[in-house]
């Protein structure tokens, strides 16, 4: 593309610009929009001459000839004081609310006329917004598309006007520009709007308010009267037409070689004549008293800079301006929360109940588009992944904040059992019972799963039965990349930590900074990661060639020791034989051989630093800080260190965009990162729940889920998330299952595969009552240690029955839950969590005394003991000598007011899987502490936790398939 020329103008006298050749951008010193610059109407009105021969009276209105009377141009000053006064107080009260408003017109012009420039600047100059030309240097069809283009995308622009020839006005340029931002009013839905007398969102056209103006201020007929409107085709006309025909004029539209033309003039009350060629009426043509408005291809200016002849290009160019501001006020309207116009979707359960694949199947997803719309998204804030999920920009935290938070709701669970719980099904069908069915705002926030245990053992997470989030195939697979761009990141380190070590193996402390630092046209200089490395190790320098031989060596060595290497690659699968692996083996690594290994990429700390980021500037450092090894000096290296930090960020920077999706009954939900709940924290965004909780108001719910039990998830989301975000919870929805709880209460073992024993398929109240006695009660004891009030969600099996629904709700209640109700999610949708949903709602309304577990200053060890004793019920903890040398070196590096995220296993609130119920009495074994610096946080293990998944005998894969006819998906559930 080449432009012959862009102008930079405001209003005021202060801009400076440099005039550039053709195919040339000129920058002025003010720069509110990269594109852009102004230019002037060819508007002209006159009247046809009056002469003794033509009849014509001294109301004649010869606006701009030599013969016009002078109040003429009086009125038309006038109109142009009264339309730029009004424009002007606008944006002193658009400003007054927001002081950064700053409307702008942008132009879009075929050659270097700067007359329209002048025109518009002037009275851009006198209201106080700018205005910008771009003068294309040909009439390029693809040029002025790709102007439009990027001027509809500049959030600054508040207004469009194509100044360029009917015949570059065509329907390709037409449908590129915005609505919005046509404040001449000419595109196909404007138009649309004009012909329906709808002007709340489009435009009147300028040259139309301006011909209106003129008519009633010189006792022209509107009301009844006739017009005739001569003009080139072109959208200008047709507009105006639509809007002088909605005045209550009849419009008789001509053209110069329309046949009867002679008549159509002389029965007209007022004649338009638009058009760059001028076109000669003769004055015996005109209605005694009509008047005659005239365009012309050039304007005059006398000393003043006004003159008659202009009068009427300044008053069109005022209410174009006029426009802008309009524009900027819908803008800023926009802006602001907007009430929810969610549209739900009809739910028709079967039974028995479908397949999940097939009830996801079977319903129809609004497009991600209108679900943003109803929720109160705007158009620039999305961006689409296909029809059915899209990307959310962060930029929607800084329209809303002032807007308050809606309530916090976390869904934790008693401890996991093989049986499931169904934390993600009571999520979604709590949030479709809330916005479905109690027509309340809510948004369900979830985590990403991972494709190791959707192809492993798992399955998939996206809900289950008729409460789950669709399509569900895309939400089990890929999605929109975010596991992808982490493994990406991830292994980018890896690759950058072994080639360091080959380099700095083979190479000297001279050839080292030589490459490093190398010279490109002739000058060394430091990338700003590397001076950022200078500056941590004290050298305060800038000039490569002033550093000493002992800081050369110092910058270039990063010296670490390959057995303290903490950082491992990681791919999405369930591969047992990657947990150790030898690396370096071949003879182009010269003998740099290790040995490593792999975890699943959600295991990554880059997965645990998305989920807890609070923006691309947080996440940008955070990702600085992670530790990737020890050097033998004992000093912690960075990915910073390794120059590989903004890299990184890089890939990372679509990643931190939470994703939209919606439930089977039109929810919306956001699903974003999904950290491991062992040796991370195992919950979703804070991201994702801090926009949620804008969009959702004051009176809306935002339910999000912790991984696992209450001991881990809830006790991890309250002590890390809730620390990172800021953000307290309202209440915790604590879910349990009667077979869970008959487990916990001394339920025979059970093996995948093998037929369910009696006990869970047949009623049995004394483990039912067993299990709330002890798993249950301990739960809602961990949440209260929080303050924060507990309803439990019986998630109702069929095997279920009522005597044991009943008894776990009464010992629920007895055991200090707000509530405690019966759900039917599963097989009924959202209708089958209402009473859930009324419960949350009350608990949500009581008052809330959240606090954290320790002092985040406290000592690393008594941060660990508080967990075990308080949270899990241990005597006390028993540290290895390794977990104790590990404490005291994050102690002296600075990390240790760090919170604590312990690894443990899942299966009990003890660290012995088998140890079902509420296990007392033991001692806490803690053989190794780690730190994710990042994160931000410590990690203890427990005993020894495994981060890369095996694949068990019959994986899932082998029920999954695809119909390569319709491309449907089988055997995901």
């Amino acid at each position: 593309m080449k432009l012959s020329v862009i102008r930079n103008a405001c209003g005021n006298a202060a801009l400076r610009m440099h005039h550039a050749r053709h195919g040339s951008r000129v920058v002025g010193t003010l720069r509110r929009c990269q594109s852009v610059g102004a230019a002037p109407s060819r508007l002209l009105a006159r009247s046809a001459s009056a002469s003794a021969n033509s009849g014509n009276n001294a109301k004649l209105a010869d606006y701009f000839g030599q013969q016009s009377p002078k109040r003429d141009g009086g009125d038309i000053d006038r109109s142009l004081r009264d339309v730029v006064q009004t424009s002007k107080e606008a944006i002193v009260a658009l400003q007054r609310k927001n002081p950064a408003v700053q409307p702008l017109l942008a132009i879009i012009q075929v050659g270097e006329d700067d007359s329209l420039l002048e025109i518009n600047k002037k009275i851009a100059g006198k209201v106080g917004l700018n205005v910008t030309q771009i003068c294309l240097a040909k009439e390029s069809e693809d040029e002025i598309v790709e102007e439009v283009l990027k001027l509809n995308e500049d959030p600054r622009v508040h207004g469009i006007y194509l100044h360029l020839p009917p015949a570059s006005l065509t329907s390709r340029v037409l449908d590129a520009l915005k609505p919005e931002k046509d404040v001449d009013g000419i595109t196909y839905l404007n138009t649309g709007r004009l012909v329906q007398g709808d002007l709340n969102k489009g435009f009147v056209p300028p040259v139309a308010s301006a011909v209106m103006d003129l008519l009633r201020k010189h006792d022209s007929p509107v009301e009844g009267g006739r017009l005739a409107i001569i003009v080139a085709e072109g959208p200008p006309g047709v507009a105006l037409q639509c809007f002088l025909e909605r005045s209550g004029m009849a419009v008789l539209k001509s053209h110069s070689n329309t046949k009867n033309l002679q008549r159509q003039v002389m029965e007209a009350d007022a004649v338009v004549l638009l058009g760059a060629d001028p076109l000669y009426i003769p004055s015996t043509w005109i209605k005694p008293g009509a008047a005659v408005i005239r365009s012309e291809p050039t304007l005059h200016t006398d000393e003043s800079g006004m003159s008659s002849k202009s009068r009427l290009a300044y008053l069109t160019a005022a209410y174009r301006i006029q426009n802008v501001v309009h524009s900027s006020s819908r803008r800023l309207q926009e802006q602001q929360y907007r009430p929810w116009r969610l549209r739900t979707l009809n739910l028709q359960p079967l039974t028995p109940v479908p397949s999940d694949i097939e009830i996801s199947r079977a319903q129809t997803p609004k497009a991600v588009e209108q679900l943003a719309e109803e929720i109160g998204l705007l158009p620039e804030e999305l961006e689409a992944y296909g029809r059915s999920k899209a990307k959310v920009r962060l930029s929607l935290l800084d329209r809303l904040r002032a807007q308050p938070d809606g309530r916090y709701v976390l869904v934790a669970g008693v401890t996991p059992t093989p049986l499931g719980e169904g934390k993600s099904t009571v999520t979604i069908g709590l949030v479709q019972a809330l916005s479905a069915h109690l027509k309340l705002n809510s948004f369900a926030c979830l985590r990403q799963p991972s494709q190791g245990p959707t192809f492993g053992v798992k399955g998939g997470a996206a809900g289950g039965g008729y409460a789950q989030v669709i399509p569900m195939e895309e939400f089990n697979l890929h999605l929109t990349g975010d596991i992808h761009a982490i493994t990406a990141a991830n292994n980018l380190v890896a690759a950058a930590i072994d080639a360091r070590m080959l380099h700095e193996a083979t190479q000297s402390d001279k050839g080292l900074y030589s490459r490093l630092v190398p010279s490109v046209n002739g000058v060394r200089r430091f990338s700003p990661i590397q001076v950022a490395r200078l500056r941590r190790l004290g050298i305060d320098k800038s000039d490569p060639a002033s550093l000493t031989p002992q800081e050369v060596s110092s910058f270039v060595r990063l010296d670490l020791d390959p057995s303290k290497i903490t950082w491992q690659r990681v791919v999405d699968t369930n591969d047992r034989f990657l947990r150790k692996i030898t690396v370096g083996q071949a003879s182009t690594e010269k003998g740099q051989i290790r040995e490593t290994g792999f975890d699943i990429a959600v295991a990554s700390e880059i997965m645990a630093i998305l989920a807890l980021a609070d923006g691309l500037e947080d996440m940008k450092q955070r990702l600085a800080r992670m530790v990737v090894g020890t050097s033998r000096s004992g000093q912690p290296v960075t990915a910073e260190d390794l120059g590989v930090s903004g890299a990184l960020a890089v890939l990372m920077k679509d990643a931190i965009k939470p994703t939209l999706m919606q439930t089977l009954e039109g929810s919306p939900v956001f699903v974003h990162a999904g950290p491991f709940a062992n040796i991370a924290h195992g919950n979703s965004s804070v991201l994702a729940d801090k926009l949620a909780l804008k969009l959702v108001g004051r009176d809306g719910f935002v339910v999000t889920e912790a991984g696992f039990g209450a001991d881990i998830g809830m006790e991890k989301f309250f002590n890390i998330k809730c620390r990172t975000s800021g953000l307290r919870p309202n209440v915790v929805v604590l879910i349990a299952t009667v077979r869970a709880l008959k487990m916990h209460g001394g339920g025979p073992h059970v093996s995948a595969g093998v037929p369910l024993p009696r006990e869970y398929i047949d009623e049995n109240l004394t483990l039912v009552k067993q299990g709330c006695l002890s798993n249950l009660r301990k739960q809602i004891e961990i949440a209260h240690l929080f303050g924060v009030p507990v309803v439990v969600a019986l998630n109702v099996f069929k095997t279920d029955t009522q005597p044991e629904i009943e008894l776990v709700c009464q010992i629920a209640k007895e055991c200090g839950a707000s509530d405690a109700v019966p759900c039917h999610h599963w097989a009924q949708g959202g209708r089958g969590a209402v009473e859930l949903a009324h419960a949350v709602k009350a608990a949500s309304g009581r008052a809330n005394d959240f606090q954290f577990l320790y002092d985040i200053e406290m000592p690393i060890v008594e941060k660990i003991r508080t967990i075990a004793q308080k949270v899990y019920g241990a005597d006390d903890i028993e540290l290895s000598s390794e977990a104790v040398d590990k404490i005291n070196d994050y102690d002296q590096q600075g990390y240790g007011s760090l919170p604590i995220c312990m690894a443990k296993t899942h299966l009990s609130l003890s660290h012995m899987p088998d140890k079902k119920g509420a296990p007392t009495g033991f001692i806490l074994p803690i053989r190794d502490v780690r730190a994710s610096i990042g994160a931000g946080f410590i990690y203890p293990l427990v005993g020894t936790m495994s981060t890369m998944p095996g694949l068990p005998t019959r994986p899932c894969f082998y029920d999954i398939d695809l119909d390569p006819l319709t491309e449907e998906i089988t055997g995901l559930f």
